[in-house]
C-alpha cells in the first residue's frame, strides 16, 4: 500500500475515534473526554500502519508496540482522572461559554483530530519505507531511549500527582514533590520526549528529516495550545502557585531554585 493510501486510511481511523469520543462527550455533558481520545487516536494510526503498510515489518511492529504502550497508559490515566468529574477548566476557557455543537467541534475535536493525524505522519511514512540502514541503527537506539525517558516522566509524574491528591491533608496545596520539584509539567515533558523518540525511530535517510516539523508541532500543542500554558492559566491565583512558578522550571527539568533566606 502506498503512502497516500496509508494517509487516507489513517485519517479515517482518527476521524472515527474522535467522532465516537465527541458523541460520548455530548451525551455525558463534558468534552474533556477528548483527552482519552488523544492516545487512542495514535494507537488507531499505528494499527492501520502495521496492517496495511508494506514497509519494514520489524520497524512497524516496534512502533506499534511503543505507541500502543504509551497511548494505552495515557488514555486509561485520563479516563480514570476525569471519571465522575466536571468539565476541565482548560476546555471551559477554550470554549468561552459557547457549548454549541459546531463550536465544540471546531475548537476541540477537529483541531485535536487534525493534530493527531499530522503528528503521526512520520509513523505513517515509516510504514511504507524499507529497512533502517545499518548506519542509522544508533539513531533508533537513541529514539528508544528517549521514549523510555518520556514514559518514565509521564507515568511517574502522574502517579506522584495522584498520590498527592489522594491525601486530604494536601487539599488546596501545590504539588512540588518528586518530579514536580524539577519541572512544573513532567507529564507534558514526557509526552514530548515520547514523540521525539518515535520520530527518531522512523528516520531511514536524509529525506526523513523533513518530517521533523511534526514533533515540533506536538511540542507546541503540549506547551502552548492545550497543555502547559492553559493549565497554568487555570491555576493562576491559587495560593503558592506564583512562588512555585518562580522556583521550578516550566517544562525542561532542572534542579529547583533555592528558597530565599
Amino acid at each position: 500500500m502506498n503512502f497516500f493510501t496509508v494517509m487516507v486510511c489513517s485519517l479515517c481511523a482518527v476521524v472515527a475515534v474522535h467522532s465516537v469520543t465527541f458523541l460520548i462527550g455530548y451525551r455525558i455533558g463534558r468534552y474533556n473526554v477528548v483527552d482519552v481520545a488523544w492516545g487512542l487516536g495514535f494507537i488507531a494510526v499505528a494499527v492501520v500502519c502495521t496492517a496495511f503498510g508494506d514497509g519494514d515489518r520489524q520497524r512497524q511492529v516496534l512502533l506499534l508496540a511503543l505507541v500502543g504502550i504509551w497511548g494505552g497508559r495515557l488514555s486509561w490515566h485520563m479516563w480514570v482522572k476525569s471519571a465522575g468529574k466536571g468539565e476541565d477548566p482548560r476546555y471551559r476557557d477554550l470554549l468561552g461559554g459557547d457549548f454549541s455543537v459546531p463550536h465544540v467541534l471546531r475548537k476541540i475535536f477537529i483541531i485535536q483530530a487534525a493534530a493527531t493525524w499530522l503528528v503521526s505522519l512520520p509513523v505513517q511514512r515509516s510504514a511504507v519505507e524499507g529497512p533502517t540502514p545499518e548506519s542509522l541503527r544508533p539513531v533508533v537506539a537513541v529514539g528508544i531511549g528517549l521514549w523510555l525517558l518520556g514514559m518514565l516522566f509521564e507515568a511517574v509524574g502522574d502517579y506522584q500527582l495522584r498520590r498527592f491528591k489522594q491525601d486530604p491533608a494536601n487539599k488546596g496545596k501545590i504539588m512540588e514533590q518528586g518530579l514536580w520539584a524539577w519541572t512544573r509539567h513532567p507529564n507534558y515533558f514526557g509526552d514530548a520526549c515520547v514523540w521525539w523518540g518515535l520520530w527518531l525511530i522512523t528516520i531511514t535517510g536524509w529525506q526523513s528529516l523533513a518530517t521533523g516539523a511534526y514533533p515540533v508541532l506536538v511540542t507546541y500543542f503540549l506547551v502552548y495550545a492545550t497543555g502547559g500554558r492553559r493549565t497554568e492559566k487555570a491555576m493562576a491565583g491559587r495560593p503558592g502557585f506564583a512562588d512555585y512558578q518562580r522556583r521550578v522550571s516550566f517544562i525542561l527539568p532542572r534542579p529547583p531554585k533555592r528558597e530565599s533566606p
